[in-house]
């Protein structure tokens, strides 16, 4: 890719201090989530670490654009890094998050000093969306009286409690009025893209310190992943946290802490 797009200021959080010694850490969010989503972690490392974590575009508190694609959102990131005045930056990546960092990493290998991968591959997926996206987009906002009643409506449509909590978080009030801070309807039109992997040239490798954090019940990052990955990352080390699913950072804090902690200190600091 090259930096022709056109970036977007990204709304963010800021963890920790500034140290010239070490990489500052960008903590990038997955599909419908936000900023917030890594408060706790990053709180827990603001004493050690210097951490910035956006909240992607059309995402949060950012701005909204039909283009969706990781080309977009990494000139948005390149931007960020910018206007921070950083040299390089530890990537970690939650889901399309970690899609982002891989494709930023790929692409502007001098910028990053390593690279944490969460719970994702650099390959393409089923549309797992579908029903959320069709829940989300035909939730009555004109009618809700709060977030208990609109918790009730998705139920109709999404059993999971921990998943629509996880939703709701970007159902925000606004001079009396319910909307989505997410854009709903970029990421309905640019949700193939997001499901996928930028094609990458046969050459095209991160050779910098790589982790891959992976829950040990989920289905995310698979056996036959394992060839594209070390393909493209040659110093990659998987690491499965067993008993977690794809949200392993806040279903095992701990245990994800402990190997960021662990590849951070034994690569980076």
């Amino acid at each position: 890719m090259t930096r022709t797009l056109q970036p977007m200021k990204l709304n963010y959080r800021e963890y920790g201090v500034f140290r010239e010694d070490r990489p500052s850490l960008l903590l990038l969010h997955g599909l419908l989530g936000s900023s917030a989503n890594w408060h706790s972690i990053a709180r827990e490392l603001g004493s050690d670490c210097h951490l910035i974590v956006p909240d992607l575009r059309n995402h949060g508190g950012s701005p909204h654009d039909s283009d969706i694609s990781y080309d977009a959102m990494v000139a948005d990131l390149l931007a960020l890094i910018d206007d921070q005045g950083f040299d390089s930056v530890v990537l970690v990546g939650h889901s399309m998050g970690g899609k982002a960092a891989m494709w930023l990493s790929l692409n502007y290998p001098d910028l990053v000093e390593g690279l944490v991968v969460v719970d994702i591959s650099p390959v393409r997926y089923p549309n797992r969306f579908g029903t959320i996206l069709k829940a989300l987009c035909e939730l009555d906002l004109d009618g809700l009286d709060d977030r208990g009643q609109a918790d009730m409506k998705l139920a109709q449509l999404l059993e999971q409690r921990a998943l629509r909590q996880y939703l709701l978080q970007n159902l925000v009030q606004q001079a009396g009025q319910w909307n989505w801070r997410v854009n709903l309807e970029a990421i309905e039109k640019g949700l193939d893209g997001i499901i996928g992997f930028p094609d990458v040239d046969d050459n095209s490798q991160y050779l910098g310190p790589v982790q891959f954090i992976y829950g040990g019940n989920s289905d995310y990052v698979q056996h036959e992943h394992e060839r594209i990955i070390r393909d493209t990352f040659p110093f990659a080390c998987l690491r499965s946290v067993p008993g977690a699913g794809h949200w392993v950072y806040s279903e095992k804090p701990d245990e994800f802490l402990a190997a960021l902690r662990s590849f951070l200190g034994k690569e980076l600091i």
